[in-house]
């Protein structure tokens, strides 16, 4: 993954300036290739007692991992303080710069491997600056980038249908910023956010071949697996 130098936003107006900065960006879009993805995920566990909303300070394990395909190549686990509290539309302030922390140190045990793209438990396109976390981080770290929601933060749209990789698109102000997704028969839909070089349809592709039989995506689930071990082993 190339090291790009990037100071994060430390406080809501200088971060709503640089997602509008962002948001207004064209960068090259990026398509994914005709091959197993290669792709890095990254994961905040924090400490038993400061989840939620929290408090600038709380401390937190923060883990990633790389997947080519359905095989881990390798994992990261670092140790992280938040930014910030949570505010809708601001987590940038609170994870992103642990994030890129951890993903970093995901490279230096990968290479040569460099992933194909990022996917984070974050919004891209869906956000009130259009200019969400997931789509942050990829533009920082210079590395396409998908975002993985439970729930649109302010898209709305109908359910996808039951099947595997059955999708139905998620819009804002009339712009397609997001895809429901079926990833598996039987489980809740999620949404595969567009972010830094991935459009609403390329996040649903990405989303549904990174999901290997379960609701997660395979690398979120393994980035979530490496930071909660970490957190475990120090109590």
């Amino acid at each position: 993954m190339p090291h790009h130098p990037y100071t994060w936003p430390t406080t809501p107006t200088t971060l709503a300036a640089e997602q509008r900065r962002l948001a207004a960006l064209h960068p090259e879009p990026w398509a994914p290739p005709d091959r197993p993805l290669r792709v890095a995920a990254a994961f905040v566990a924090f400490v038993r007692g400061e989840q939620g909303p929290g408090h600038p300070g709380d401390h937190a394990w923060v883990g990633a991992a790389l997947l080519d395909g359905p095989d881990l190549l390798a994992e990261a686990v670092v140790p992280g303080v938040a930014g910030a509290s949570y505010a809708p539309g601001l987590l940038a302030l609170r994870e992103g710069a642990m994030l890129a922390d951890v993903l970093t140190a995901l490279a230096l045990h990968a290479h040569p491997a460099i992933p194909d793209v990022l996917l984070i438990d974050a919004s891209g396109r869906d956000h009130p600056r259009r200019a969400g976390l997931a789509l942050h981080l990829g533009a920082a770290l210079g590395v396409p980038s998908v975002g993985v929601t439970h729930r649109p933060l302010r898209a709305r749209g109908p359910e996808p249908g039951s099947l595997r990789g059955s999708t139905a698109p998620l819009a804002l102000d009339g712009d397609d910023v997001a895809r429901w997704v079926r990833t598996a028969p039987g489980v809740r839909a999620v949404v595969a956010h567009a972010a830094w070089r991935a459009d609403a349809e390329t996040a649903a592709v990405v989303v549904v071949r990174s999901a290997l039989g379960h609701r997660t995506p395979e690398p979120l689930r393994q980035a979530r697996r490496v930071a909660r071990e970490a957190r475990s082993r120090a109590g």
